[in-house]
C-alpha cells in the first residue's frame, strides 16, 4: 500500500511540473477550447492562431492528467482493499478518495482557466488546489504505514507549534508566488488577436519583494525549528528532514534571486516551481514526523493476539507437550 501511495505523491507532484511547463512554454492557450482542444477537434489539430507545438504541449498535458487520474483510481482501489488487521482503514479510504475526486475538480478548474483566457485569479487557484492535492497524497503515504492509535507527540509543544507555523508561512509564500507569476511577463500565452492575456495590475517589484520577505521569514523560522529539533530530542528522521528543508529553502532563495536578476528565464523559473513542490512535501513530512501512531504491522499483531484470546473461551484445553529428556517439567508432575 505504501508504494502505491508513493505513486500517488509522485503523480500529484508531476502534474504541477507539466502544468508549469505549459505556462512557461507559452502554450496555455494552445488548446483554446475545453473539453475539446479546439471548437472542431478533440485532439491537437486544425488552426487556432497558435503554433502547432503549443497545441501539442497543452494537449499533452491533458493526456498526462488522464494518466494521473488512472493512477489515482488505482490508489483508491488499493486503499479500499487494504486491511492490515482484517478491518478496512476508513481514514485511508477518505484520503485516497481525495485524489481521483481532486483530479476531476482540477480538470474542471483547468477548463475554467482556458475559457477565461488564463485569468491570473483562476491560474492561482488552479496551482494552489494542486498543492492541496499533493498534501492529501503525502498524508496518505504517511498514514498508510501508521497504526490506528492516537497521535503521541515526540517533541515538546513549542517545537510542534514552530513546525506548524513554518508550514503556514510556507503556504503563504507559495500563495504570494502565484501573485508574482500572475503579475510578471510569463503569462502562459497570448490571445488569438495577439494581445497579452490578463495580468494582475500590481507593481512587479513590489510583489516580488513581498514574496522574498516572506521567504526570509520562513528561513528564520526553519533555522529556529532545526535548533529546536536538535535541542528537543527529536527523532533522527525529523532532524534530517529539518536540515533538508533548510537546505531546500536556501537553494530556493538562490534560484529566486538568480531568476529575478537574469530576466526570468523560463527554464530557471521551472526549476523554481519544481523546488517549491519539493519544499512543500518535505515540510509536510517533517510535520508528520513529530508524532507517532504506532505501525500498521503493530495493529496486525494486536489483531492476531486478540483473535487468539477470543478463540480461547470454549476451546478444549490443550495438553502441554511432553518435556524433552532432562528438560523442565510442570510443577504438578512428580519426579520419579
Amino acid at each position: 500500500m505504501r508504494r502505491i501511495a508513493l505513486a500517488g505523491v509522485v503523480a500529484s507532484a508531476g502534474i504541477i511540473m507539466t502544468g508549469a511547463g505549459v505556462r512557461l512554454s507559452q502554450s496555455g492557450l494552445g488548446c483554446p477550447d475545453w473539453p475539446r482542444c479546439t471548437a472542431t477537434s478533440v485532439v491537437a489539430s486544425g488552426a487556432t492562431g497558435d503554433p502547432l507545438i503549443h497545441r501539442w504541449v497543452e494537449f499533452g498535458n491533458r493526456l498526462v492528467t488522464v494518466a494521473i487520474f488512472v493512477i489515482a483510481a488505482v490508489v483508491w482501489v488499493a486503499a479500499w482493499r487494504y486491511r492490515p488487521d482484517g478491518r478496512r482503514r476508513r481514514d485511508l479510504v477518505w484520503l485516497a478518495s481525495a485524489q481521483p475526486a481532486g483530479i476531476l475538480a482540477q480538470a474542471i478548474l483547468g477548463g475554467i482557466v482556458v475559457l477565461t483566457d488564463l485569468d491570473p485569479v483562476w491560474v492561482s487557484i488552479h496551482f494552489l488546489f494542486s498543492m492541496a492535492l499533493v498534501a492529501a497524497a503525502v498524508a496518505l503515504y504517511v498514514r498508510s504505514a501508521e497504526g490506528r492509535g492516537p497521535a503521541r507527540p515526540l517533541v515538546p509543544r513549542e517545537v510542534r507549534l514552530g513546525a506548524r507555523g513554518a508550514v503556514g508561512v510556507l503556504g503563504l509564500m507559495i500563495a504570494a508566488g502565484t501573485v508574482v507569476t500572475g503579475t510578471g511577463p510569463l503569462a502562459g500565452g497570448r490571445l488569438p488577436d495577439g494581445r497579452p492575456v490578463p495580468r494582475f495590475h500590481l507593481p512587479l517589484g513590489g510583489v516580488t519583494q513581498l514574496h522574498a520577505d516572506i521567504g526570509w521569514l520562513l528561513g528564520g523560522l526553519v533555522i529556529a525549528l532545526v535548533l529546536g529539533l536538535r535541542l528537543g530530542g527529536a527523532p533522527r528522521q525529523a532532524v534530517r528532514l529539518g536540515w533538508l528543508l533548510l537546505a531546500l529553502i536556501g537553494v530556493q532563495g538562490a534560484i529566486g534571486y538568480a531568476q529575478y536578476f537574469s530576466g526570468l528565464p523560463a527554464g530557471l523559473v521551472w526549476v523554481h516551481v519544481a523546488n517549491s513542490v519539493l519544499i512543500w512535501i518535505t515540510a509536510l513530512r517533517l510535520l508528520f514526523a513529530l508524532r507517532d501512531r504506532g505501525t500498521a504491522t503493530g495493529d496486525q499483531a494486536r489483531a492476531g493476539a486478540a483473535g487468539i484470546a477470543d478463540a480461547a473461551p470454549g476451546s478444549p484445553p490443550i495438553s502441554p507437550a511432553p518435556s524433552p529428556a532432562g528438560g523442565a517439567r510442570p510443577a504438578d508432575v512428580p519426579r520419579r
